[in-house]
C-alpha cells in the first residue's frame, strides 16, 4: 500500500514539475497566445500521461489549462477570460485532454503488448521445454522398439533355423540314402575305371567316361551336402537371383525317401520357362519341404483312394509367381483355415505349430502371399506367391 501511494505522489510531482517547466519555458521564449503557441505544455501532458499514466495526466492537463488562462490569456495574472480568449481556452483544453488520453491509452496499449509478448515468449518456451521432453521420450520409445524388434528377428531366425533342423530329423533317412547313391556310383564308376586301365591294351575311352562319371557323382554329392548345411547354418538369410524351379527340385531331392515310406507318388507340374525372383533360396527350400512334409502327413491315414502330392509353378502375370503344393490327405477343416498359420496351433498329435508360422513369415518377409485352401473333392492346397524380378526392357514394354 505505502509503495503505491509513494508511485502515485511520485507521478503527480513529476506532473508539477513538468507543468512548471512548460510554464518557464513559454515565458522565456515569449510564444503568442495560441493554442499552438503552447507546444511545451503539450509536451508536459505527453510526458506526464506517458510517465505517471491516466491520473497524472489528467493532473497535467488541468495545471496546465489554469496556468495557460493565469499567465497567457489576457486579462493576464487572473483566471478571467475575455470573449476573444474562449475559442483559445477551449482549444487548448480539448487538445490537451485528447492528446493526454491518447498518451495515456498508447502506453496501456504497450504494456499490454509488452506482457501478452511476454505471456508467449513464456509459453513458447515452456512448450518448447515439453517438445523437448516428448521428443526424448519419443527417442528412447524407438530406440528401445529397434532393440526388442531385433530381438524378435533374431528369435525368429533362430525358430526358424530349429524347424529346419527338425525337419531334416524327420528326413535323416532321405538325406543318408541320397548321400550313399553318389557315393556308391563313385565305388562303382571307379572298380571300372581301374578295371578298364587294366586291360591290355587299356580302353581309355572308357576310363575316361568312368572317370567323367566319378566327377559327376563327387559334384551331386557335394551339393546335396552343401544344401544340407545350408539349413543347418545359422547365417543371416542373404537374398539372390533365383529360379523357383531349381529350389523345388532342390526340395524334391529330399524328400524322396519320405516319400516312398508314406506310398505317396508326386506330380511335379512346373511351368517353363519361369521368371526369376529375388529371395533366398535356402528358406524357400524350408517352406516347400514343410508343405510338402505336411502334404505326406495329412494322406498318412487315408485308405480309400491314391496318395498323390502335386507340386505346381505357376507364372500369374503381370508381376507374380506360384507354387501350390496338393495333396490327397484329408483336408483341413474350416473352423482351422482362420488359426493354422498361428504360432503353436497344430492339429497333429506331436506336431509344435511352428512350421506353417515360420513359413508364412518367411513369405510374407519376401513380399508374397501364403494361404490354404480345400480342394473340391478331398485334400488341401498350400499355395504361395512371389514378386517376380522385371528388367528394364520388360518394364518398359508394360
Amino acid at each position: 500500500m505505502r509503495s503505491k501511494l509513494f508511485s502515485a505522489s511520485r507521478h503527480y510531482g513529476i506532473a508539477a514539475a513538468l507543468v512548471l517547466f512548460a510554464i518557464g519555458a513559454t515565458l522565456l521564449l515569449k510564444d503568442s497566445a495560441s493554442a499552438a503557441g503552447f507546444i511545451f505544455f503539450y509536451v508536459a501532458v505527453i510526458a506526464a500521461s506517458w510517465l505517471g499514466g491516466r491520473w497524472a495526466g489528467a493532473l497535467t492537463v488541468l495545471l496546465s489549462t489554469a496556468a495557460v488562462d493565469y499567465f497567457f490569456l489576457p486579462p493576464v495574472h487572473s483566471f478571467g477570460l475575455r470573449h476573444q480568449s474562449i475559442p483559445v481556452f477551449l482549444e487548448f483544453a480539448c487538445s490537451s485532454a485528447a492528446i493526454g488520453w491518447f498518451s495515456s491509452w498508447r502506453r496501456k496499449a504497450e504494456e499490454a503488448l509488452t506482457r501478452a509478448h511476454a505471456e508467449v515468449q513464456r509459453r513458447v518456451e515452456e512448450r518448447t521445454v515439453e517438445l523437448r521432453e516428448s521428443n526424448e521420450q519419443l527417442r528412447a520409445e524407438i530406440a528401445e522398439r529397434r532393440r526388442v524388434e531385433a530381438a524378435f528377428y533374431e528369435a525368429q531366425t533362430e525358430l526358424a533355423r530349429v524347424t529346419r533342423v527338425s525337419a531334416l530329423g524327420v528326413l535323416a533317412a532321405s538325406i543318408s540314402h541320397e548321400v550313399n547313391q553318389p557315393v556308391a556310383a563313385m565305388v562303382a564308376n571307379a572298380d571300372s575305371c581301374s578295371m578298364w586301365l587294366s586291360a591290355d591294351p587299356p580302353d581309355l575311352d572308357e576310363a575316361r567316361a568312368a572317370a567323367e562319371a566319378i566327377a559327376r557323382e563327387g559334384t551331386r554329392a557335394s551339393d546335396l551336402i552343401r544344401r544340407i548345411r545350408a539349413m543347418l547354418t545359422k547365417a543371416a538369410p542373404e537374398r539372390s537371383v533365383v529360379q523357383l524351379n531349381d529350389v523345388i527340385r532342390d526340395a524334391i531331392a529330399l524328400i524322396r525317401t519320405a516319400l516312398a515310406k508314406g506310398d505317396v507318388a508326386l506330380r511335379t507340374e512346373l511351368a517353363d520357362p519361369l521368371p526369376t525372383t529375388l529371395a533366398d533360396p535356402v528358406q524357400l527350400q524350408q517352406v516347400i519341404v514343410n508343405l510338402a512334409l505336411n502334404g505326406i502327413e495329412a494322406m498318412r491315414g487315408v485308405v480309400d483312394r491314391p496318395h498323390l502330392l502335386i507340386i505346381r509353378s505357376e507364372f500369374k502375370c503381370p508381376d507374380e509367381l506360384m507354387v501350390a503344393v496338393t495333396d490327397s490327405g484329408a483336408g483341413i477343416r474350416p473352423e482351422d483355415l482362420k488359426r493354422i498359420f498361428d504360432p503353436f496351433f497344430t492339429t497333429k498329435n506331436q506336431g509344435m505349430g511352428m512350421g506353417l508360422s515360420i513359413s508364412h513369415s518367411i513369405i510374407a518377409a519376401h513380399d508374397g502371399r501364403l494361404w490354404a485352401s480345400g480342394n473340391d473333392d478331398y485334400g488341401a492346397t498350400f499355395r504361395f506367391t512371389l514378386p517376380r524380378i522385371c528388367s528394364e526392357k520388360t518394364r518398359l514394354e508394360e
